[in-house]
C-alpha cells in the first residue's frame, strides 16, 4: 500500500462530503477497487468532470484501484439530480464516440495502462445494460427497492413538488439503474465504494441498498462523496458567459483556459489550488502565505493556472498563454506577437476595436497616419496622429512608430491578415485587411 492515507488527503484538501461508516476501515484494510461515473453526453469533459477526475487521481495515487465508468445507458435516460428538465437522449455511435474521447483525457491523468494491479480501468454500463430485458430488470431488481425509498431521494421529491415539468418513468428508475451499476461492479470487479458529488449521495446510497438487498447484510458497499464546487460569490463553477469551460482545446484554447483559472478571485484560488493541482500541503501553504503577504502579485492564481494548464494540455501550450497574456499585459516583443496562431490572437484580443481595410490598399503600401485617420478610425484626424507618435505613444505589432509617413505593406501582416495598433498604454485596435 502507498504511504499516503486517501481520506486524509481528501479531507484536507476539502474534498470530502459525506463518507459512509465502514468506509474508512474498508481503505485501510486492503487495496479497494471503487468507480466514479461520468456523463458521456459530450466528446469532451469540462472543469466540472475534474473534481471527480481528481479524486480517482488521488485513489490511485494511494494505492487503490480507480473504475471510470462512462454512463452510456444512464446517458440515455438522464439523471434527475441538480436538473428541472428531461435530457436529449443519445444513441449508441454518438456514446462510443464521446467514451474514446473521454478515456483520451482521462489518460493523461490515470495510469490505464501499467500492469500494476491498481491500474485505472474505463467501463461503460451500456455493456452490461444493453441485453439486460425490461421483464428481467424489474423482477431481479425493481422487486429489491420499494417506491416509498425511491420516492424519499431530494432529487425525486424537487421535481415532483413542481421544480420543472415533473418526472417521467424513464427518469425515476434512473437511481435504480444507477444501483445496478454499483450492483454489477461489486460482483465482477470486486467494486466496495462508489464516489461522486453530493448530488449523488441519493443515487449511490440506492446502489448499497441495492447490494445489500442482493447479496445479504454483510456485503460490504461504501460511499464517499465530495462537496459541490462553488465560486465564492455562490455562482456555478466552471461555467463562463461563452459556457463550459473544456479540457479539449476545440472547445476552449489553452489560452482560454489558463485565463479562467488566472482571473479566479483569492478566496476561490485558496479553495481551487487544493482541489485541482497536486502540490503538497506545505506547497499550498506556503503559496496562500506569500500571496496573502502581497495579493496584488496574484502569486496563487499563477500557480494554479500554471498548474492546471501544464496537466490538462502541456508545458508548450502553458508557456505559449503565459506569452499570449504577455502581449496584452505585459511587455511582449513584436516577435512574440507573430508567434501567435490566429484562433489565440483573436482571443487575446477579443473585444477590442476591429476595422476592415482593403488588402489592396497595404499591396502597394499606405503611409501610416493615412491608415489611421483616413482608411480607420483610429485616430480622428491627422494632426491628433501625428502628435501622439512625436510623444512616443503609438505602436504597431508592439513596436514604436517614429514616422507617421512610414508605409503599411503586406509585409506587416500578422499570419497574413491583421495589425495591431496601440495608441497609449491600453487601446488596441485589430486591423484586418480583406
Amino acid at each position: 500500500m502507498a504511504t499516503k492515507n486517501f481520506i486524509e488527503e481528501l479531507e484536507w484538501r476539502g474534498m470530502i462530503h459525506t463518507i459512509m461508516p465502514g468506509a474508512k476501515e474498508q481503505l485501510e484494510k486492503e487495496m479497494t477497487t471503487a468507480y466514479l461515473g461520468i456523463d458521456p453526453t459530450a466528446d469532451s469533459l469540462h472543469i466540472g468532470h475534474l473534481v471527480g477526475v481528481m479524486i480517482l487521481k488521488h485513489f490511485q495515487m494511494c494505492g487503490h484501484r480507480p473504475l471510470a465508468l462512462v454512463g452510456g445507458a444512464t446517458g440515455m435516460i438522464g439523471d434527475p439530480s441538480g436538473k428541472s428538465q428531461e435530457r436529449n437522449l443519445l444513441d449508441e455511435a454518438t456514446l462510443r464516440h464521446n467514451q474514446e474521447a473521454i478515456k483520451a483525457q482521462l489518460a493523461k491523468l490515470l495510469d490505464f495502462d501499467s500492469d500494476a494491479p491498481n491500474a485505472a480501468r474505463l467501463v461503460n454500463n451500456y455493456d452490461w445494460m444493453k441485453d439486460f430485458t425490461f421483464l428481467d430488470f424489474i423482477r431481479d431488481i425493481g422487486k429489491c427497492i420499494t417506491v416509498n425509498y425511491m420516492m424519499a431521494k431530494d432529487s425525486v421529491k424537487k421535481r415532483f413538488n413542481g421544480e420543472g415539468d415533473g418526472m417521467s418513468f424513464t427518469e425515476f428508475t434512473y437511481q435504480l439503474v444507477q444501483g445496478y451499476d454499483f450492483l454489477h461492479l461489486d460482483q465482477t470487479m470486486n467494486c466496495k465504494i462508489q464516489l461522486g458529488g453530493a448530488d449523488q449521495w441519493g443515487n449511490i446510497t440506492t446502489g448499497t441498498e441495492l447490494i445489500r438487498r442482493k447479496l445479504g447484510p454483510e456485503a460490504e458497499a461504501f460511499a464517499i462523496t465530495c462537496p459541490l464546487i462553488t465560486k465564492a460569490d455562490g455562482t456555478k463553477f466552471g461555467k463562463t458567459e461563452s459556457g463550459n469551460v473544456w479540457l479539449d482545446p476545440r472547445y476552449t484554447s489553452p489560452y482560454k483556459f489558463y485565463q479562467f483559472w488566472l482571473n479566479v478571485s483569492d478566496e476561490d484560488a485558496k479553495r481551487y489550488i487544493k482541489i485541482f493541482t497536486l502540490l503538497d500541503r506545505e506547497t499550498i501553504e506556503s503559496l496562500i502565505a506569500e500571496h496573502d503577504a502581497a495579493p496584488h502579485l496574484r502569486v496563487l492564481q499563477k500557480r494554479l493556472a500554471q498548474e492546471i494548464t501544464t496537466m490538462i494540455h502541456s508545458r508548450e501550450e502553458y508557456e505559449k498563454a503565459v506569452e499570449a497574456s504577455n502581449i496584452l499585459f505585459g511587455g511582449a516583443t513584436s516577435e512574440a506577437l507573430r508567434r501567435l496562431d490566429e484562433q489565440t490572437l483573436l482571443q487575446v484580443f477579443e473585444g477590442v476595436p476591429q476595422f476592415r481595410v482593403a488588402r489592396t490598399d497595404l499591396e502597394a503600401g499606405i503611409p501610416f497616419v493615412d491608415l489611421c485617420a483616413e482608411k480607420t478610425q483610429i485616430f480622428p484626424s491627422k494632426g491628433e496622429c501625428r502628435k501622439m507618435i512625436q510623444g512616443g505613444g503609438v505602436s504597431m505589432n508592439r513596436e514604436k512608430i517614429a514616422d507617421p509617413m512610414r508605409p503599411v505593406t503586406t509585409d506587416d501582416l500578422i499570419a497574413g491578415k491583421y495589425l495591431l495598433a496601440q495608441r497609449g498604454k491600453k487601446n488596441y485596435y485589430l486591423v484586418i485587411a480583406e
